[in-house]
């Protein structure tokens, strides 16, 4: 209790909770930029921090990464783009919801959805950050494959009206993930000796490319480049009211709540990642929806399961990161460097070793929670006038901030090129009716199932461990639960046309 009293103390100081203000706003901005990563976000704001003392420093940091997580929010809503990798499902009922004139409620759905995440989340890594851990040390080669198997599976829920479109998109993607080199053997494949590809497509000039530059490219030839005209209404385009939004998060509690375990669960694994939490939750409250044919065209709970996710994967991460100095991706491993740097040493005994800082971590995680969704309120009157900008204006400033943040990962033009090859592919799919998202989850996913596969067989040749481990079974039955799921509905969808066009012929008959 000294410990938790001293932490309260020190985090509650004006200049720190005014740091943490800045932090968040930071945060913000960065992750509403497409390309800006909340990775850079954290790498940019490190430096500041290294003058400050401990808690302040570490404070400063969490609520950076708070910020960031919300932030992609923002250009996902308004403008069809993720601003971040880990916000690619909130596209898909966040844009349409503004494309019906309705962006405040959008936003604020997407916000308060994100802080009851994190809410969540921080609960889970008070309580449980112990268990969890030595949970997650469990999975082995064959049960992250499994895993990354049945976020797979998630092809099916974003494929849009044609499984057949969904399943060749995915193969596209998951044929350029092959490109670059072997991640088991490290040698080199489909290069054709181009040095520049030896690494592969990285991953982020390649997702702002498919979504951002493809959408561009829809909006100059489908507009006047004048401001989009939009049928908004005016009771919310101010922002949904606050009591309008509980209400409605009180008959979403389930849902909620299960995408915040998602996330939490994809989060304490290592290496998995927001992107990959964010369709999966996606997935599962589309599959278990009683109204699953909806999710797409613009209903809260889309931006709900995907936007849970994505902030609770926050919480997941430091779980491992904390009891085992074990990041769970590229913002907790520069994370894990800050807090190295202010004198945290991670670890089983971290508690018992250093209570202050634990603590402080723990209570900056919640102020910058609420300090993310104060700051997020606020700026939703100021977000929504994005719509009003004249397009001749809007899609030059968002191409050149494009291509700035696709050069900023390697500094090296052939990132810009990969985006702008990518937008031309992802715009000829696009007019073409072949859903995007199968694409990015090929090229998220097919490296991982690749590697785990492989290093489980160099392990043991046994395939039966894939099913006799029984996280691994698991894993895989729902996977394959999952793809029959999308069969039979798949045969339902087309029933039910074939129906509707046998009474269309009727009625012309008639």
């Amino acid at each position: 209790m000294d410990a938790l009293t001293i932490a309260f103390k020190e985090v509650f100081q004006i200049h720190t909770l005014l740091l943490m203000a800045v932090g968040v706003t930071a945060g913000i901005v960065t992750g509403a930029i497409p390309g800006f990563t909340i990775t850079m976000a954290v790498a940019l704001a490190l430096p500041f921090t290294f003058g400050m003392d401990p808690i302040t420093g570490v404070a400063v940091l969490m609520s950076v990464v708070a910020g960031g997580a919300s932030g992609g929010l923002i250009p996902s809503c308004l403008l069809g783009i993720p601003g971040t990798p880990s916000s690619i499902a909130t596209v898909f009922d966040g844009y349409p919801m503004v494309k019906k004139g309705e962006p405040g409620k959008a936003l604020a759905v997407g916000l308060w959805s994100g802080f009851f995440g994190m809410l969540i989340a921080g609960a889970a890594l008070i309580l449980f950050a112990p268990l969890l851990a030595n949970w997650a040390l469990e999975f082995g080669p064959w049960e992250m494959f499994a895993l990354m198997f049945f976020g797979m599976t998630s092809i099916a829920s974003v494929a849009g009206d044609s499984l057949a479109k969904g399943l060749f998109a995915g193969f596209i993607g998951l044929l350029f993930a092959c490109v670059g080199m072997d991640p088991v053997l490290g040698q080199y494949r489909f290069t054709f000796g181009w040095v520049q590809l030896y690494g592969g497509f990285n991953f982020l000039p390649v997702l702002v490319g498919i979504f951002a530059f493809s959408q561009l490219l829809e909006d100059l030839l489908k507009s006047d480049l004048q401001p989009r005209d939009l049928k908004i209404d005016k009771d919310i385009d101010v922002g949904f009211p606050i009591i309008s939004t509980l209400k409605l998060f009180g008959k979403q509690k389930m849902s909620t709540f299960v995408s915040s375990l998602v996330g939490i669960f994809v989060g304490v694994l290592p290496a998995a990642g927001g992107s990959i939490a964010n369709i999966m939750a996606y997935d599962v409250c589309k599959k278990t929806s009683k109204h699953p044919e909806l999710y797409g065209t613009g209903i809260p709970d889309g931006i709900i399961a995907a936007e849970a996710s994505n902030n609770a994967v926050m919480g997941g991460d430091l779980i491992p990161t904390l009891s085992f100095g074990i990041p769970g991706d590229a913002t907790t491993a520069m994370l894990l460097g800050g807090l190295m740097i202010h004198g945290i040493q991670p670890g089983p005994m971290l508690m018992v070793n250093q209570p202050v800082l634990v603590n402080a971590v723990f209570i900056s995680f919640f102020v910058a929670a609420i300090l993310m969704v104060l700051i997020q309120q606020v700026g939703l009157r100021l977000f929504i006038k994005v719509n009003d900008i004249p397009q001749h204006y809007l899609i030059p400033l968002i191409l050149a901030l494009c291509c700035l943040g696709s050069y900023a990962v390697n500094n090296r033009i052939f990132d810009v090129w990969v985006l702008l090859g990518f937008g031309f592919l992802g715009f000829i799919l696009k007019i073409n009716d072949y859903p995007l998202a199968p694409v990015i989850l090929g090229i998220i996913l097919g490296p991982m199932m690749e590697a785990n596969f492989r290093r489980a067989l160099m392990t043991s040749m046994d395939i039966s461990l894939f099913f006799t481990r029984p996280i691994s079974c698991v894993l895989i039955l729902l996977g394959l639960a999952s793809i029959a799921y999308a069969l039979v509905s798949a045969q339902k969808v087309k029933k039910r046309e074939m129906e509707m066009e046998r009474e269309l012929e009727a009625a012309k008959n008639i």
